[in-house]
């Protein structure tokens, strides 16, 4: 089997909550260790953008109504899903974001068990679970502390001022999160011990619950 860096893999970041809904999303589209695709766009609420949330984000309900909401998104995030598998930092949030509004899609291939379909958007690569056991000693988990420990600050702010609006180029802004963590991936991905790893391999070490990640190692890992 084929390492996983032969296989695009989708970089998701949302920026929202389950009560406003998703306002902005990124994608990030990595293929080994380069970023080939990009798109963002900010969406029209569902509920109540807290002012709390908003410090964080900086988007604010009434500068949001004119868009079309992210529910309109379907094709493209069954399309991203069909070819390769979604990925995230923390995967567990922008999961739970992805189903509030879709709880599953249409069936899509199996990347974790090559050759089958599932109605699922998982299971999830996910950066803070591959950097906690690949890198353990690089600080926090969080997003811009892994980026500034790995050196991937200036590859990022270059990545953003090509890619990202610019009123967005920081951290809590989807794309620009989106694009940190396909930058932490991509490092990865020039490190050999772990860029031989089947796409399997590396799904099952993304996967946070243990019994799932048991499952997945049962077939063809380590």
């Amino acid at each position: 089997m084929g390492s996983w860096t032969e296989q695009p893999i989708f970089f998701v970041d949302f920026e929202g909550s389950l009560a406003s809904g998703i306002l902005e999303f990124g994608v990030a589209g990595l293929l080994g260790d380069r970023v080939v695709s990009t798109r963002t766009r900010l969406c029209r609420p569902t509920g109540t953008v807290r002012e709390e949330d908003a410090a964080v984000h900086g988007l604010r309900a009434p500068a949001l109504r004119h868009h079309a909401p992210f529910a309109d998104e379907w094709e493209y995030f069954v399309d991203l899903r069909g070819r390769g598998p979604l990925a995230a930092h923390y995967a567990g949030v922008e999961n739970g974001l992805l189903k509030s509004v879709w709880p599953y899609p249409r069936s899509v291939p199996d990347f974790a068990r090559p050759g089958a379909q599932v109605v699922d958007w998982g299971p999830w690569v996910d950066s803070a679970r591959l950097w906690s056991q690949f890198r353990p000693g690089a600080g926090s988990g969080r997003l811009e502390t892994l980026v500034a420990a790995a050196g991937l600050q200036p590859e990022l702010d270059a990545l953003a001022l090509e890619h990202c609006p610019p009123e967005r180029r920081r951290y809590h802004a989807a794309l620009y999160d989106a694009l940190a963590g396909a930058l932490l991936l991509a490092a990865l991905a020039r490190d050999p011990a772990v860029s031989r790893l089947s796409t399997m391999q590396l799904l099952a070490l993304s996967t946070l619950d243990g019994r799932r990640r048991d499952d997945l190692q049962q077939t063809e890992l380590f």
